[in-house]
């Protein structure tokens, strides 16, 4: 099904007058951003439930406020899937959190999601790490384009989960021919760069 709106009268014009006023939360919060929950029961070499959720977070560096609320907002939802899953299995599931967070290393995103482990007031309700910080540092950059080059994208593990990391995706660096020039290109159909993780199941 389609539907078109055409104004006949070159004079028309549409009424913008109840847009909303942008700083108003309900307005300003409401944005077409997503976050996707899923659980997976492994069952070789062992019965684990891993819970694995992606995100891509609102893009504007002037919204913080924004970006801050969709990672709360997202985090006390996997919080409560978690919580579900373990009163149904009767087990302690893994976390894995990904995405494109939209937020560099050390800023109010980054630090509130890695806040349950630095006894913050504002503390996040999933102890998390970031795999690449925890083995040798966040990347480098994973969005590399004429106008801005930085770290965005990010994989997170729960605290005393049943699955560990063995290997990382390694990136390219600054001065590679892959990104000279920006993302994407022809070896990058993006401008983000893939992450990625091998890990082992833990039979505890």
């Amino acid at each position: 099904m389609m539907f078109s709106l055409f104004f006949p009268d070159k004079n028309a014009k549409p009424d913008n007058s109840k847009r909303g006023d942008p700083n108003d939360p309900r307005v300003r919060l409401k944005r077409d951003c997503v976050g996707l929950l899923a659980a997976f029961k492994l069952s070789d070499p062992c019965d684990q439930i891993l819970i694995v959720a992606n995100t891509h977070i609102y893009w504007d560096p002037q919204w913080i406020d924004v970006k801050l609320a969709q990672a709360k907002y997202l985090l006390s939802r996997v919080s409560q899937f978690e919580q579900l899953i373990s009163n149904k299995y009767n087990c302690k599931p893994s976390v894995i959190i990904a995405g494109d967070f939209n937020s560099t290393p050390g800023d109010k995103v980054y630090n509130y999601l890695l806040s349950a482990n630095l006894g913050s007031t504002d503390e996040a309700p999933i102890k998390l790490r970031s795999l690449y910080a925890a083995n040798g540092g966040e990347p480098e950059y994973t969005n590399y384009t004429p106008g801005f080059t930085g770290t965005l994208d990010y994989i997170f593990l729960s605290d005393g989960s049943s699955i560990k990391p063995t290997s990382l995706l390694r990136l390219p660096r600054g001065d590679s021919e892959d990104v000279k020039g920006g993302l994407p290109n022809f070896r990058h159909p993006s401008d983000h760069l893939p992450i990625g993780a091998d890990f082992l199941v833990v039979n505890i």
